[in-house]
């Protein structure tokens, strides 16, 4: 499971854009690259009961897969590709912490370098990387629109049980809402 502990000393490193007013403040807030269910406003607001300065980004080597079994996707490192997203800015820790809670055993929080879509500008962020990179259940390409239009209602409705049940893991929450058919 990605815990907050997992990059003690990569934390500063992911405070601070180039540009805009997300600056580190000490390295108390930091960037997160997301790319999946994250990219809806509505599912930040649930879990972070704010919606945060955010920018477009890419994310160079890098394949943003749909998994089997899943509503929301997976990223690995693949060469010569990229994934679209955004950057949060000035994330603080407390909400750090319940994005790792939130992407759960499944992933794995990594630094990576995101160039902004807006500007030239190159920034650190964290990000959650597929942990299983040898998972035979990863599959083409994960469409956003796709995902908003046909599975967004459910899974604000999923994330809305994952904050209400603190004690429950997501993927627990997860499962048990989106029993298999």
């Amino acid at each position: 499971m990605a815990s907050a502990n997992s990059l003690t000393a990569g934390v500063g490193s992911c405070g601070g854009a180039g540009g805009g007013n997300a600056s580190a403040n000490g390295g108390s807030n930091h960037n997160v690259f997301v790319y999946g269910s994250l990219l809806a406003d509505d599912v930040v607001r649930v879990l972070l009961r704010r919606i945060p300065q955010n920018s477009p980004a890419i994310l160079h080597g890098y394949h943003r897969f749909s998994i089997k079994g899943r509503v929301y996707p997976a990223i690995l490192p693949v060469e010569n590709k990229k994934v679209t997203g955004r950057v949060l800015l000035g994330i603080t820790l407390p909400e750090l912490e319940i994005l790792d809670k939130f992407e759960d055993f499944e992933y794995e929080k990594r630094v990576v370098d995101v160039s902004l879509k807006d500007t030239p500008d190159v920034l650190q962020a964290y990000t959650y990387v597929w942990a299983k990179s040898n998972d035979t259940n990863l599959y083409g390409e994960w469409d956003f629109e796709v995902w908003r239009e046909s599975k967004m209602k459910d899974f604000v409705n999923m994330t809305m049980g994952f904050v209400e049940e603190e004690s429950k893991p997501r993927v627990v929450t997860y499962e048990s809402y989106y029993k298999p058919e």
